[in-house]
């Protein structure tokens, strides 16, 4: 199959949301070569064959972020360059800055670009506890308490550095005790699930609306193995899912977490938690007005640069 390769300049705040939209577009995958990955990278076997690099001798781009997408010449993504541009343009509206926005389009061979990403991609402790490695790296704990949650990102998702990501995973190291059973809305490539299965989670089922994000979970689910028995399926949030379950996680656009907040509600146990993040700055109230409508507690809020995350909580009866 012949493949275009749509590459966007951004930011790197804008890195997640360029990369939804491009997937809103249908991209069958996106890599992502952000300046910021580079920040705190020591000098490691970065080489390829092995060797020992600085990474200061690696050649990357030095600000910004290039976000790329792969669509298959079926799709004529060229004719929709102009609009997919104009959608990242329009991220200002969102405060978010969209950078040059610069759209550049790149016939591509199917295996080029399916690896490309991987010399991007390093281990990094994201949390107290957890540290993402890719699944090619040979990494050993440095504590007892580490958990390692090992990725192989693929085609579309990303590499769970993100500071929306690194919010969930801090909510979830807040809330759990161990045995919770969990509902992961979003999942994309599985990390949260899998981070919290190895925090002692009880069943957890993960949902997302795209298949390629199943599959990714179910591949990076099995590098795991003791995060096994973690359920993933395709679903449009929670329409159609009624249980009634300890927490609800959901690392997704504000946009998305409104419609999602009745949902958790009916699905949450009284005392249960609801998890939030990938909310910018002026979505933040409206996310917080929804819940507070909807009867949640507001627990506390958490923030890393321009991104804000939310713990909420259904209260428990008044006989309890």
């Amino acid at each position: 199959m012949d493949w275009t390769e749509l590459s966007i300049m951004t930011t790197s705040e804008a890195v997640e949301a360029v990369a939804n939209i491009l997937m809103a577009y249908g991209a069958t995958g996106v890599s992502i070569e952000d300046a910021k990955d580079f920040e705190k990278l020591k000098p490691g076997r970065y080489g390829n064959h092995g060797e020992i690099v600085d990474p200061k001798d690696l050649t990357h781009i030095k600000k910004g972020a290039i976000i790329s997408a792969y669509y298959p010449n079926s799709q004529h993504i060229d004719d929709k360059a102009d609009q997919i541009a104009t959608k990242v343009r329009d991220l200002v509206k969102f405060d978010l800055n969209p950078g040059p926005a610069e759209v550049h389009l790149t016939p591509v061979v199917n295996q080029d670009w399916q690896t490309a990403w991987e010399k991007y991609y390093r281990s990094v402790a994201i949390s107290r506890f957890i540290t993402i490695v890719p699944s090619w790296e040979n990494y050993q704990p440095k504590s007892d308490q580490e958990k390692i949650v090992r990725l192989d990102p693929g085609m579309a998702f990303g590499t769970g550095t993100h500071p929306t990501t690194r919010l969930s995973l801090e909510a979830l190291e807040i809330v759990m005790r161990g045995g919770e059973s969990i509902l992961d809305v979003g999942t994309g490539s599985g990390v949260l699930s899998i981070a919290a299965k190895l925090m002692g989670a009880g069943q957890i089922n993960a949902f997302d609306v795209d298949d390629i994000a199943v599959e990714s979970a179910e591949k990076n689910i099995q590098l795991n193995p003791d995060a096994k028995g973690i359920h993933v399926a395709a679903n449009d949030l929670l329409a159609g899912i009624h249980t009634q379950v300890d927490i609800v996680v959901a690392n997704i656009l504000a946009e998305i977490i409104v419609p999602l907040v009745p949902q958790a509600w009916d699905n949450l146990l009284p005392g249960g938690y609801f998890l939030t993040s990938g909310i910018i700055k002026d979505k933040f109230e409206v996310v917080q007005d929804a819940m507070s409508s909807q009867g949640f507690q507001i627990i506390q809020t958490l923030k890393m640069k321009d991104w804000y995350g939310i713990i909420a909580q259904k209260p428990k009866n008044e006989d309890e």
